[in-house]
């Protein structure tokens, strides 16, 4: 039997198999709310056989928001609509999960497809945007504002509750997203956080905010869900994060009940001279699954069956979340079990078309 196909129970869930539908930003919701865009997104990647399909970067807050479309979990109303997701995820075999996300310095912007250009407090739907010091993420970016330590308590308890309404919305999997330069991002990235209180300075300071919001969403999560953390494994600049810190980080998240690091990469700055390729974050992924003996998760231009195969037989990872290939095809986990020779179920809606041997 294949790897990519075989069952990885973490906690008291079990993944049918060891494809994830990565957090996809979908810029399609109006006041955070889910709508039938997002239904069938994420519910078409559950009938095309992935093991987990998480929902786009989600957030605690409104100023937590990447544009003024994205989704968000700040408020009970947003729970209804989102438990449609969930039973329809689940009930096509899949797990259904949720990325809880704030943007801090990188809120407040266009859409891609509108420009993407950054929208001032002062523009219609703009807003001030927060970081843990007032450093533009570009020259000509609005300047954020530095979060007091009762603002940052203030974020703190937002990642609790919406921990609870997801919860209770029926997600399975929490995943909190400290990766692409986003606050949690900023605040362990030396190039983004210049603090000089308990927040700031050293490694222990630096990372102090993710740990106490984590400690916070796994105490309120039943012990048999997984929680899992998404990191920037490194900032590919000299003198930023490093993949040695993502250890060390990940030994920490580990210690207080995270069950799996996703390790993606960059995003805190604007120079980072990154060598995109196929897999080319993989081995953040190997290293910090061997040195801090975690499950991890590796992303990045995984495009195809054999390549994720090879990186889970290799043991540089123990999932691999996909995103783009599954823009192209939502159902390749089914053409990817053919192409492994293995059985994966295929909808009875759809079983007719399903190759035969």
């Amino acid at each position: 039997m294949s790897i990519l196909f075989s069952p990885l129970p973490i906690r008291g869930i079990t993944l049918k198999n060891r494809i994830v539908v990565s957090p996809m930003c979908m810029y399609s919701s109006e006041d955070g709310f889910s709508n039938d865009w997002h239904l069938v997104h994420l519910g078409s990647r559950a009938v095309g056989g992935a093991g987990l399909v998480f929902t786009e970067a989600t957030a605690v807050v409104p100023e937590g928001r990447i544009s003024p479309h994205d989704l968000g979990i700040w408020k009970d109303e947003h729970v209804e609509g989102l438990k449609r997701i969930t039973s329809f995820i689940a009930g096509q075999g899949s797990v259904p999960g949720i990325q809880l996300a704030h943007a801090g310095r990188k809120a407040s912007h266009h859409r891609p497809w509108e420009g993407g250009a950054a929208v001032s407090p002062q523009e219609e739907q703009g807003w001030q945007t927060v970081a843990p010091s007032a450093v533009p993420f570009k020259e000509d970016s609005p300047t954020p504002h530095s979060l007091s330590e009762q603002e940052i308590k203030g974020i703190t308890a937002a990642f609790e509750v919406a921990a609870k309404r997801a919860l209770n919305a029926g997600f399975k999997v929490i995943e909190i997203h400290a990766a692409h330069g986003y606050l949690f991002h900023e605040f362990y990235s030396p190039l983004s956080n210049r603090r000089t209180d308990k927040y700031g300075g050293s490694f222990d300071n630096r990372i102090r905010f993710l740990l106490e919001v984590t400690e916070k969403v796994r105490k309120i999560m039943p012990d048999d869900l997984p929680l899992f953390v998404r990191i920037s494994a490194t900032d590919w600049v000299t003198g930023g994060w490093t993949v040695e810190d993502s250890v060390a980080l990940a030994l920490e998240l580990s210690r207080r009940g995270v069950d799996l690091i996703d390790c993606s990469t960059g995003g805190n700055v604007p120079q980072a001279a990154i060598p995109v390729g196929p897999g080319y974050q993989v081995p953040f992924s190997q290293q910090v699954r061997q040195q801090a003996n975690v499950m991890t998760g590796a992303v990045g231009l995984i495009t195809g069956a054999r390549q994720a195969e090879e990186i889970l037989k290799n043991g540089h990872a123990d999932v691999v979340l996909l995103a783009r290939e599954l823009l192209r095809d939502p159902y390749f986990p089914l053409h990817a079990a053919v192409e492994l020779g293995e059985e994966q179920a295929w909808p009875p809606q759809y079983e007719r078309a399903k190759p035969r041997k």
